[in-house]
């Protein structure tokens, strides 16, 4: 009995071979998207006037993980930012689109990984985890972090786009 990842596709269709190549990828698109992430958050985000302040995902990585440093929760967020969620890009969320709807545009994917991220990020990780209100009860800010998160899931696609076409 064939399964569905059989009938439709083979594994290479699916999962890139992890080369040099793949992971200087994965570190392109994440530092691409984390550097368009990191200006969206602190020079764009605190110029709305109802946002009050930039987005501060450091301080969610603190109040999740109970870390009174600042410091290790910039850089726990830089390495998730720069190389889990591209890594979460290629072998989740694009195989799962490529079996389930193979059809589906590449930009479309990518803006679904952008929303699942603000969903984990601000559901999982800020309510379910850290214990505040659902997205943060859906104030501006919450907002402008589903920005930066639809805006980081689509740089991760166009620059595997880009370098999958070299």
């Amino acid at each position: 009995m064939q399964t569905i990842a059989n009938q439709n596709h083979n594994n290479s269709d699916l999962f890139p071979a992890f080369t040099m190549r793949t992971f200087s990828m994965i570190l392109i698109a994440g530092l691409s998207a984390d550097i368009a992430w990191e200006v969206w958050a602190r020079v764009f985000t605190p110029l709305i006037p109802t946002v009050g302040g930039p987005l501060e995902p450091a301080a969610l990585v603190q109040s999740v993980f109970g870390l009174e440093s600042r410091l290790v929760g910039e850089v726990i967020h830089f390495v998730v930012g720069v190389v889990f969620y591209p890594v979460g890009y290629l072998y989740i969320a694009r195989p799962i689109q490529r079996l389930l709807l193979p059809g589906l545009p590449w930009p479309v994917t990518a803006l679904g990984f952008g929303a699942g991220l603000f969903v984990f990020a601000l559901y999982v990780m800020a309510h379910l985890i850290a214990g505040f209100p659902p997205f943060l009860g859906w104030v501006p800010l919450s907002w402008c972090s589903l920005v930066g998160h639809l805006m980081f899931g689509l740089i991760v696609g166009i620059v595997v786009q880009v370098q999958e076409r070299r």
